[in-house]
């Protein structure tokens, strides 16, 4: 069992040190919520592990976005942060700016629900509930498939992220929309708090 080296508390004001933007507190909430969600079904003993990779994911890139993932391990290990963990951090961005291949199930997920969580987030805001809550992965789908709507998130990192996981592409979406549902009253509350 993996717990972190820094409190949530921690984390989250080494997060905000780097990351000023409201948009980039409220990415990195949600993928610690959507990590949280998936550990609950893959590692209940390590919520908080797959929680902090997720809120830690992006550190370095409000602040450094054209070396992401590069000044990262820097800024990790500075704020007391484990080299596992940060191995797995980096390696969600593989292919991209980072050689560490996702190589768990934890980083695997990671690196398949990143840039999904974005698509989701933006879908979300094209509804009228300006809600995941009533979304239905037929929806998504038609979003995910119009490569024009959020084109700043890659449909190839997502379908290679499935693909990992040896899930379908329509059981990621799903299952990452379901995070996304349960944990969206939490996040709001929290991004009123901190932003």
């Amino acid at each position: 069992m993996r717990t972190p080296t820094l409190s949530r508390d921690d984390a989250l004001a080494l997060l905000k040190k780097y990351n000023k933007e409201p948009f980039h507190i409220r990415h990195a909430l949600t993928v610690e919520a959507v990590m949280r969600y998936f550990a609950k079904i893959h590692a209940p003993d390590e919520l908080d592990y797959w929680g902090m990779v997720g809120l830690l994911h992006d550190i370095d890139f409000g602040m450094f976005p054209d070396e992401h993932c590069q000044r990262a391990p820097e800024l990790l290990k500075e704020g007391g942060v484990a080299d596992d963990m940060i191995r797995s951090i980096v390696s969600h961005a593989y292919g991209v700016c980072s050689d560490v291949e996702p190589v768990e199930e934890m980083e695997k997920i990671l690196f398949a629900s990143d840039e999904l969580t974005g698509l989701i987030y933006a879908a979300a805001l094209m509804r009228p509930s300006k809600s995941t809550k009533d979304m239905e992965l037929k929806s998504l789908k038609k979003k995910y498939k119009d490569k024009s709507f959020a084109a700043g998130c890659s449909r190839e990192i997502i379908a290679t992220g499935a693909e990992q996981l040896d899930w379908t592409l329509d059981e990621l979406l799903q299952k990452t929309l379901d995070a996304m549902k349960e944990s969206e009253d939490g996040i709001e509350s929290e991004v009123k708090a901190h932003t």
